[in-house]
């Protein structure tokens, strides 16, 4: 069954706390009864705020409703994209938490797993689907939660399966998922055709995130005007944050879009200490000043124009007194292991910039050519991979040597700072693979 018979929807959720309000203060997650009460079943197509699967797409175009996977593509557009494709579609949702600075996915599904279900099958109704996969990291504790859920449900109209994927950077990618569940290969593939053309079994296949299709589920009891009462007018709604470093309450917090990164850190406590700088966009992000990060709202357009990207909400602050230059050839030396190994720009362009920052960082050339090489290999690495993850880790280096530029000096005279061997701020494992 997708939910009981058709009944009057509680009020919907108010202020910045949507997604998590089914188990909010509970500290455990929303079984199916507690979900109901709180969210109500889902409409049928005639009760809801829409009419008919292109009713539903249209509500969500109208709710400026945009992907929480990390590029903030615009969700109709996918949904109308794999709704006119040729061939019986599949959906995707992508749990995976690919990048080790965000936890937002591992939260949702923990804790409002039912939304997410909702969402999924909501989406399978727009598109015209019959059959779904959720996507989940390999091992991961919460998917007990989430196979509960699905336990509690079971849907008749839809074949619901839960797929583990290996825990790889660029495994999370929507082309290396289809290519994993067409092949076993968690690697992406050169894109055209796209998934929306032709992804899982050669058919139409949408692949949104579970923030995403959970907040689809939202706008398709309440409708977009209510969604669009939250967040900021190009970027709706709320958002669930991960925030670590040097805050009193590291983890997962869910914000309005358009939130200033100054009040966002409060909502995770606040700093703990002075900081010097937030990373931002997770590893494949930047790192932004904390005199422009405080006033910066988090936004895809404001994250752009600040030269970073909001991806998916994930900052690192980063106190005064850790080192952001040797934070940031920890990361890149993790990113350059990450590679899919399949072109040159990942395979020899990012363990080339990992070494160089690496040497910058102990100060092994005082000649300042290390740095006149890193510049230029930033240049040539970009735009020329299969996928983003090159261009990722070439933003996140440029960023640190703009940011970071007064350190730089003292570093390549030999005189690193006391923390460029101890800091341990980026959520970095500590063994690369």
């Amino acid at each position: 069954m997708t939910a009981p018979g058709p009944g009057p929807l509680p009020d919907p959720p108010t202020g910045s706390v949507r997604l998590l309000a089914g188990s909010a203060g509970s500290g455990s997650p929303a079984g199916f009864a507690d979900h109901l009460a709180r969210y109500g079943p889902l409409p049928a197509d005639s009760a809801g705020p829409w009419d008919g699967p292109a009713g539903l797409i249209d509500a969500v175009d109208r709710s400026g409703l945009r992907g929480r996977g990390g590029a903030g593509f615009p969700t109709s557009r996918k949904l109308t994209a794999v709704a006119t494709g040729r061939g019986r579609p599949v959906v995707v949702a992508n749990g995976c938490d690919g990048d080790p600075a965000t936890a937002k996915d591992a939260m949702l599904l923990e804790f409002a797993p039912h939304l997410v279900i909702d969402g999924v099958l909501l989406a399978c109704r727009a598109v015209g689907a019959d059959e779904a996969v959720i996507c989940v990291g390999e091992g991961e504790e919460h998917t007990r939660y989430l196979h509960a859920a699905l336990d509690a449900r079971r849907p008749d109209d839809v074949a619901v399966r839960t797929v583990e994927v290996p825990h790889r950077f660029v495994a999370s990618e929507e082309s290396a998922l289809v290519n994993f569940l067409n092949r076993g290969d968690a690697r992406p593939t050169v894109t055209p055709p796209r998934p929306a053309e032709r992804g899982v079994g050669g058919r139409p296949t949408l692949v949104d995130n579970v923030e995403t299709l959970a907040h689809m589920a939202l706008i398709a009891r309440f409708g977009p005007d209510w969604y669009r009462e939250a967040g900021a007018p190009a970027s709706p709604g709320t958002t669930l944050a991960t925030i670590g470093g040097a805050v009193h309450r590291p983890g997962v917090h869910e914000v309005e879009l358009g939130t200033p990164v100054g009040r966002v850190l409060a909502a995770a406590g606040g700093e703990s200490e002075a900081l010097q700088a937030v990373q931002i966009g997770g590893l494949g992000g930047s790192w932004v000043s904390i005199e422009q990060a405080r006033l910066l709202p988090l936004t895809h357009e404001d994250c752009r124009a600040a030269g970073t990207v909001m991806g998916t909400a994930a900052l690192v602050a980063l106190p005064e007194r850790a080192c952001g230059l040797a934070e940031t050839a920890r990361a890149l030396r993790y990113l350059a292991a990450e590679s899919a190994g399949q072109c040159g720009p990942c395979m020899f362009g990012l363990p080339a910039i990992a070494d160089d920052m690496a040497d910058l960082v102990r100060g092994a050339d005082r000649s300042g050519a290390t740095l006149d090489r890193l510049h230029k290999r930033l240049t040539t690495i970009v735009g020329r991979g299969a996928c983003a993850h090159p261009d990722g880790a070439a933003r996140l280096a440029a960023a640190a040597l703009r940011v970071f530029a007064d350190d730089i000096d003292c570093h390549i005279a030999g005189l690193p700072c006391p923390w460029a061997r101890s800091a341990r701020w980026m959520p970095v494992p500590e063994e690369t693979p």
